[in-house]
């Protein structure tokens, strides 16, 4: 008769140890999937903003972040909107340095203030950020702590927009028409981002 011995234990702990990283894999998974629930939330939400569907392509990857809470919407929409900024300014700066302007040194100097108010726009953005990490205590402290955000984030949209209404007196060249069409699309995630800011402040001051 055939004897069968039992697994050897590294073959049992090789099983275990594979068993184990599957189980953490699937529920690693089963957790950045986005549920139909949260997404939509983040749809509805973004009926409220000029661009809605910039505003869902942009927020939807972090429905299961957000889930379902206007004040984290908010929160992660400043996310991006800081991010599209920092980018911005990195790609202006480096553009400032390369590009060849010809005779017409104005287009230079428009790139120059508009490295510097985006860095403004960044400084606010991040200051909204910041505050809306701390909301809390009163009412009376959470509203006011919430127009806070709402000036930080005017002022940076503000900002973004001095950046191509220095452009106005530039005649149209390449770095014109790229640098305009680019910090359009970063204007329009920060006028999302106020908007659901804008939102959540109803429900602050409407409970």
């Amino acid at each position: 008769m055939k004897l069968h011995h039992p697994p050897s234990l590294p073959f049992l702990l090789l099983a275990t140890v594979l068993i184990h990283l599957s189980a953490i894999t699937f529920s690693t998974a089963a957790a950045t999937v986005p549920t139909a629930n949260n997404t939509d939330f983040i749809r509805a939400s973004c009926g409220t903003t000029l661009y809605p569907e910039l505003c869902y392509t942009s927020l939807s990857g972090y429905a299961n972040v957000v889930r379902q809470d206007p004040a984290r919407l908010a929160r992660v929409a400043i996310g991006v909107s800081l991010s599209k900024a920092r980018l911005m300014a990195s790609y202006v700066s480096n553009l400032s340095r390369q590009a060849d302007y010809g005779s017409d040194h104005r287009a230079a100097s428009v790139l120059h203030d508009c490295h510097t108010v985006f860095g403004d726009a960044i400084d606010g953005i991040t200051g909204s950020l910041q505050q809306m990490r701390q909301l809390g205590g009163s009412p009376e402290a959470l509203r006011f702590q919430v127009s806070n955000v709402q000036t930080y984030l005017s002022a940076a949209l503000t900002n973004e927009d001095t950046c191509t209404d220095g452009f106005d007196d530039v005649p149209d060249c390449p770095v014109k028409s790229d640098v305009s069409g680019r910090v359009v699309k970063v204007k329009k995630v920060t006028s999302n981002a106020l908007a659901l800011v804008n939102s959540y402040a109803s429900k602050v001051t409407n409970p």
